[in-house]
């Protein structure tokens, strides 16, 4: 090898090194985000840095052979370039290896532990009686036209079964009509699976998406043929010619569920046939502006709200408005947080917290259907026990012994009174979601993912005065919480 071809090489490994080659190629291959920064990066770096050692050697040993001497180079050039070289190996090391055992020792620590803790997904007692249960109960979704399963399937997590094409299929084999899906729900792979799962069954369901892309939500200020753009792209992976529903998604700002491109688009899709509806979802601090913004505009046929037991008064009264004036009513994020991972062990109600959850949500006759995530066998028969089911007075105890256990761990208000007393604007709603997602969902690749976009992370809170500390409402610890997510969901 030359003294250039070794020193470009040189160049390029320590550079690939340096910046990180470890999260680029996991990014590429496997559809991590970068920003989770797992495991295998450290070390995929520390390889890179490996390479650029040795072609550092090669290249101060060519430098002090016979062609040098024969070019008049002093004697002992060669072995005061080496070591030149060597030192800088040297200190590329401790800063690249540093920094890389660095990320080990947190990812040995705290995350990696965090992992193995596989949180409970189903009831741990499944019921005999459980077996083949079927949707039994079908409402009117608002003024659409359209009747839905009043339990009916959500897709963030599909990717987690082993075949999520069969896991569809056995729902709307049991009744399920609705099936709520995003471009960005595991980067396309929950449309993708639709698409196959739904072929030769289009006409019986409702179909909803939403204007996302595979790596996010269009942005306000986007033009009306990006946002057309977004809903041939999702048609073309969904293998149909139409969505009934598009959703404005997780919309926090009047600003974006206004933007007048959103609605022109809206007018030609729906007059060429490629939608027939337009809804917004929203579980933000601001989801009652947001909600009240959409129906005063009556320019939204659906929305899709973050509801469960314990709601805040004055969302149960904006959903009954909503819902006289012909809006239909989707809620989401019914299970509260999901934190119910031992509850039933000690008890004797045979009904799992999951099925009193959703009999409150839906002893609300304004309430059309609710969306949750399917991703286990055992999801059928939980989940569709409960359709059409009275909620009872067991019901009740066990929801209240879940408020119980959950007291100081989960934002389950959405209220944002906490959010004035940061000094630094931090998001301290997202980041309490994003680990809930991963300790009690045990969705650890989309917690770190999502909180990786985040643009304030909670390293802010440490060394911080903690004026939060009595803002939240419900007793959550603000501070302790935000400290604890930040260790959990990254490495830095």
């Amino acid at each position: 090898m030359t003294g250039i071809a070794a020193l470009a090489a040189w160049i390029v490994t320590m550079a690939v090194a340096y910046f990180g080659v470890g999260p680029l190629l996991l990014e590429a291959i496997e559809g991590v985000d970068r920003g989770m920064m797992p495991v295998a990066a450290p070390l995929l770096t520390l390889a890179g840095f490996v390479a650029s050692a040795w072609l550092t050697v090669r290249w101060a040993r060519s430098i002090g052979r016979p062609a040098d001497a024969a070019a008049g180079e002093p004697d002992g050039l060669g072995r005061r370039r080496f070591l030149a070289g060597a030192a800088s190996v040297v200190a590329g090391g401790v800063a690249v290896g540093g920094a890389a055992l660095s990320r080990l020792a947190g990812w040995a620590t705290v995350t990696g532990p965090a992992l193995r803790v596989a949180a409970p997904q189903t009831d741990p007692n499944p019921q005999s009686a459980w077996e083949g249960a079927r949707v039994r109960s079908y409402r009117p979704l608002g003024n659409t036209g359209a009747t839905v399963s009043d339990i009916s399937i959500g897709t963030t997590q599909l990717y987690r079964h082993p075949d999520p094409v069969g896991l569809v299929r056995s729902a709307l084999d049991r009744g399920v009509t609705y099936i709520d899906t995003s471009p960005d729900y595991a980067g396309a792979t929950a449309e993708r699976t639709i698409g196959e799962a739904i072929k030769g069954r289009r006409d019986e369901l409702f179909l909803a998406t939403k204007w996302c892309t595979t790596e996010g939500h269009v942005r306000t200020g986007e033009s009306v043929e990006t946002y057309m753009g977004v809903i041939d792209e999702s048609l073309a992976r969904l293998g149909t010619d139409r969505v009934d529903l598009v959703h404005v998604h997780a919309c926090d700002s009047e600003e974006r569920l206004l933007d007048p491109a959103v609605h022109e688009a809206f007018d030609r899709l729906k007059e060429q046939g490629k939608v027939r509806f337009m809804g917004v979802s929203t579980h933000t601090p601001r989801l009652e502006q947001v909600a009240r913004a959409a129906i005063d505009s009556e320019r939204f046929d659906v929305l899709m709200l973050a509801y469960h037991h314990g709601a805040w008064p004055q969302q149960t009264t904006l959903i009954d408005e909503a819902a006289s004036k012909g809006i239909g009513i989707v809620a989401m994020k019914t299970l509260k947080g999901a934190w119910h991972q031992g509850l039933a062990e000690n008890r004797a109600e045979k009904d799992a917290y999951s099925q009193a959850a959703f009999k409150w949500v839906l002893q609300n006759p304004s309430v059309a259907c609710l969306v949750v995530s399917f991703f286990e066998n055992q999801h059928v028969d939980e989940y569709l026990h409960a359709s059409g089911a009275a909620l009872g007075a067991s019901d009740m105890a066990i929801l209240e012994e879940y408020d119980r256990k959950i007291a100081g761990t989960h934002c389950f208000q959405h209220c944002g009174t906490c959010l004035p007393a940061c000094p630094e604007g931090l998001p301290i709603h997202d980041v309490l979601r994003h680990r809930m997602y991963f300790e009690a969902y045990g969705d650890q690749k989309q917690a770190m993912q999502l909180y990786a976009k985040l643009g304030k992370q909670a390293d802010l809170c440490a060394g911080c005065s903690a004026p939060c500390a009595n803002a939240c409402p419900v007793g959550v610890p603000i501070q302790e919480r935000m400290t604890g997510a930040h260790d959990l969901l990254t490495l830095a």
